[in-house]
This record gives structure tokens, sequence and C-alpha cells, in this order.
């Protein structure tokens, strides 16, 4: 374990001040070799230009033509010529290569063996390197021809030593020093710079607490019960769970890729465009029946992209229940437990007054009443979960002074094959629950409210009728959204909400017809069509005015 971890702005600034060194010293040795290279080329062209000086010298020629005398000739115009220019030597020699010029004295008339200069004496001239005791040189050859140009003389060599490259670094080390410093230190100012710019944008995080928070999120966007998938600016897919991979269908190599082609009719790339949510959609995907809400993604008010969490039709069947399916009957019995208590205290009463009669009589009329209606659902309706339904209802709406009554034209004997049971549970549930509350509230303590319930393998129809307050033409234009409702603190806004996505599932239509101070009417009819039209992907409109 470090006890001093480098943080990633260091590592970062190491790095690149590294990086801008070695680039420095890389530029620095070109510079050095290309400067050494020109030197060199200079080199050669000064020495040749001496060189071929002293091979038009008609002293030079008369010098090679004296075989006895001629080194007295030629050795002082060399020497001169030598210290003149600062070359280092020059050397005259025949085409026996007898040295008739040299610096030192004591190898003038000694045969010159410098190994390249063959050419030379074949009338060519050039430039060559040379290795010596005292290092490398260049050197030029060129030929010396008599007056005419037809015979050639000897050849004439001039030299000069060629400082190495380490003797090149040595003089100019103090420039190189100084861009080296500048480098050096416009690197190390640019890489801090650049470090801190990066590790504001990753959110002054380390690489491995990044890591570490990816990881995290990856396993937390597992856990969760929901499908969910994001895409980005262009619509490609960024992420998407396990659950979203099972709902709709997609492998990985869904990722990077647009995402129509994952899930038709996704509309996230709308949500992006309008900036605005869709909450709790109902959505065909792949013959399964969805539950979808859709944000936009939003980084300093920026949109970078969307995300949609997908449930399982199930969710729905939850939360209905929840709404209007095992609590709402427990509640209804509750009420019809508290009813047949009251009954039992009157006929226990009166049994204790020894009103024999009057206690026969009551027994009779709650049982004939109770079996009357027991028999009229039984005979009407054929799903008992649904005849269950309208009677704890009935229960419940007695216990607040409100009589509800079943229209003699009810009768459901079979449901259509693609209506669900719990599907029309919720519908009825919750307009018989509001018209209900809607009846208990108008305060003329009469509270009256109809249910008509009448289909068949075509279609079914939904007809609820009370005498409540009403519902007023600003308030109607919102009953049907999500979350809205007037009932404060013991509302929750769902329940006609989830009427309406039920009924528009099913490809139905409400009627909404209401009086302030009068009362409200509800009509829903749910058709049965012999071929429901494939809708992969297609999305219900909740959005539909009534």
């Amino acid at each position: 374990m470090r006890l001093w971890p480098i943080t990633m702005r260091t590592r970062i600034a190491v790095v690149i001040s590294a990086i801008v060194v070695l680039a420095v010293v890389s530029g620095d040795l070109l510079v050095v070799g290309k400067v050494t290279r020109a030197y060199e080329q200079e080199l050669g062209n000064r020495v040749m230009a001496i060189g071929q000086s002293l091979a038009q010298s008609p002293t030079i020629r008369e010098g090679l033509q004296s075989s006895l005398r001629g080194w007295r000739i030629i050795q002082p115009i060399a020497e001169r010529v030598r210290l003149v220019t600062k070359v280092d030597y020059i050397v005259v020699f025949d085409m026996n290569k007898v040295r008739y010029s040299h610096p030192l004295e004591a190898r003038i008339g000694t045969v010159f063996q410098g190994g390249d200069e063959g050419p030379s004496l074949a009338e060519q001239s050039y430039v060559s390197r040379a290795v010596g005791v005292e290092g490398q040189s260049i050197r030029a050859f060129v030929p010396v021809m008599d007056d005419e140009g037809r015979k050639q003389l000897g050849v004439v060599v001039v030299g000069i030593m060629v400082p190495t490259f380490l003797k090149f670094m040595s003089e100019y080390r103090g420039d190189l020093y100084l861009s080296l410093f500048i480098g050096t230190s416009l690197g190390l100012v640019g890489a801090w710079l650049l470090a801190n710019k990066i590790k504001r944008q990753m959110r002054n995080m380390e690489p491995e607490q990044i890591a570490r928070l990816l990881e995290e999120r990856e396993a937390l966007i597992e856990s969760i019960g929901e499908g969910i998938i994001a895409i980005d600016q262009k619509g490609r897919i960024t992420v998407f769970n396990e659950q979203a991979s099972q709902l709709l269908g997609i492998t990985a190599d869904a990722l990077g890729r647009p995402i129509d082609e994952a899930m038709a009719g996704s509309n996230l790339p709308e949500v992006m465009r309008d900036r605005t949510s869709h909450q709790r959609q109902i959505q065909y995907v792949n013959d399964t029946i969805v539950l979808v809400n859709r944000v936009p993604i939003i980084v300093d008010k920026q949109i970078v992209g969307a995300v949609a969490t997908i449930q399982d039709r199930t969710e729905i069947y939850k939360l209905a229940e929840e709404l209007t399916g095992v609590k709402k009957l427990m509640d209804a019995l509750r009420a019809q437990n508290h009813e047949y208590m009251n009954k039992l205290h009157t006929i226990a009463g009166l049994i204790q007054l020894r009103r024999y009669d009057e206690a026969v009589e009551r027994i009779m009329t709650f049982t004939e009443e109770q079996q009357e209606q027991s028999r009229f659902l039984t005979k009407r309706i054929a799903d008992y979960s649904i005849s269950g339904l309208i009677l704890g209802k009935m229960s419940r709406a007695r216990e607040q002074g409100v009589q509800v009554t079943l229209h003699p034209d009810s009768q459901l004997l079979k449901l259509p094959e693609t209506i669900a049971v719990h599907d029309l549970l919720v519908i009825l549930g919750n307009l018989l629950e509001n018209a209900i509350d809607a009846a208990a509230g108008s305060g003329t303590g009469g509270g009256q409210v109809s249910l008509r319930l009448e289909g068949n393998e075509d279609g079914i129809e939904i007809e609820v009728v009370d005498n409540g307050t009403g519902i007023s033409p600003e308030i109607r234009e919102r009953i049907f959204e999500h979350g809205f409702t007037t009932k404060g603190e013991r509302g929750q806004g769902i329940g006609l909400s989830l009427v309406r996505q039920y009924v528009d599932f099913q490809h139905g239509t409400i009627e909404v017809d209401s009086e302030v101070g009068v009362g409200t009417r509800f009509f829903i009819y749910l058709p049965a069509p012999a071929f429901v039209p494939e809708r992969g992907g297609e999305e219900i409109d909740l959005h539909r005015h009534y």
C-alpha cells in the first residue's frame, strides 16, 4: 500500500514534462547534427576553392616540373597560403605521389599514402573525409595540369580538421541549456494547466475512483428491477442493463447502435428534442406490454442524451391491486362486516325487548335484500370477482350514506377474449370509488350512484352516474392527468389516469358529462375487435381529448 499515492495531476505533469524534455533534447540534437553537416559542407567548399586556386598557380606548375628543387618553390607558397587561410595542411605531390610540400618538412620527399587519392591522379577534383592521428578532416583533391591543360603534373591536397559532434555540443552548450530550460519550463506549465483542466472535467476524481464509481454504477443499474436503456446526443445506445436486454430482446452488440434498431418507437430522440418527460406510458415491445418512463439527461443545462426505464406490465397489475384489488376488497369486506354488525345489534336489541315478530321481520328483510342482490349479480354477471367487487362497493357506499344501484339492463355473461378481468376490475373499481366519494361529498344526505354494465364477446359498455358535486369545465380537462387529484392528501391522482390507459390500450372511448351541483356521468366503451393489429413498438396516445 502506497503511503503517498501519486495523483493523476502529478502523473500527467510528469509524463508530459518528460515528453517535452525528450522533444527539446531530440530537437537540439537534430539541429546540432544539421549544423555539423552544413559546416562540413562549407569546409569542403572552402578547401576546394583553396585547392583550385593553388592548382592554377604557375609557380606550383613550375615546381612540379622541376624534380630537384621543386619543393623549394612549392613549400613556401603552400605554407604561406595555409597560414593565411587557416587550413590545417596543404600537400602537393607529383604523379608518383612524392610530396613537394607538407606542414612537417620532414615528410617532404616521402610518398603520399592517404588511400583516397586514386581518382585525383586521373584528373578528377573531389572532396573526401579522412581520419588521421589528430581526428577527422575534410580535404579537397585538385589535379594540377600543365599550361596547355593536356598533361597532369600532380595533385594539390588542402585539408582542414573537422570538430567532432561532442565538440559542437560543447561549443553550443549554453544555447542548448537555455533552450532546454525554456522548453522544460513551458512544458511544465502547460502540463500542469492541462492536468488541472482534465482533473476538473473528471470532477476532481482519480482514475481509481472513477473506475470504482463505474463498477458501482454498473452494479446499481443491474440491481434495479426495471429495464434501463440510455442514448447519447446522436441517438446511439450507451447503456442498458440485463432487465432491458430481456424485455427488449437486445444483445451486447447493441451498444453504439441507433436506438430505433433495438427498440422501435422508443421516442427517446423526441424526448431530447422537446426536453420533455414521458411518464407511465403503455407500449407494445416484442409482443410484450411494458410501462415506459422517459426523461432527458441534462448536464450543465445541456441535453446530452435520454434514458428510459421499462417495466413489465406485471408492475401495473401490482399497482392496480393496490388501488382497486385486494386492498379495496378488504376495505369493502370491513365495511360489509360493519354493516352486518349494525344489523345484528338491531336484531339482538329487538329480541331482548321480546319483540320477536319485528326481529323476524327485520331478518327476513335483510336476508331478502341480500339474496336479491346476490341472485341478480349471479344471474347477470358471470365473473365472481366482478360480482364481489360490486357487492363490496355497495356495502362501502351504504356505510357512507350512499346507495349504489345496479341498472336492470346490466348483464355480462361472457368477457371478450381481448379484455382481461383485471383490467375491467381496475376500471370499475376506480369509477365506482370516485362516484361514491362524489355522492357522499354532496352534503345532501341522499347520495345516489347508478351502475350499468353490459357486454358480451363483442364489447363492453360501462356507465356510472352519480348525483355528486359535479366537475367544473376547468377541472374536467385535467382529470385524466397522472398525479392530478381534487381529494387533497387523500388522493394520489392515479385512478382515472389508469382508467384512461386501460381504455386507450383496448382502443376504447370515454365520455364524461358533468354539471356542477347536479352530478357526473362516465360512459366507457371497450370494443373487442375480431382482429387486433400488430403494434410492435406502437405507443398508446394518452393525451387524446374525449
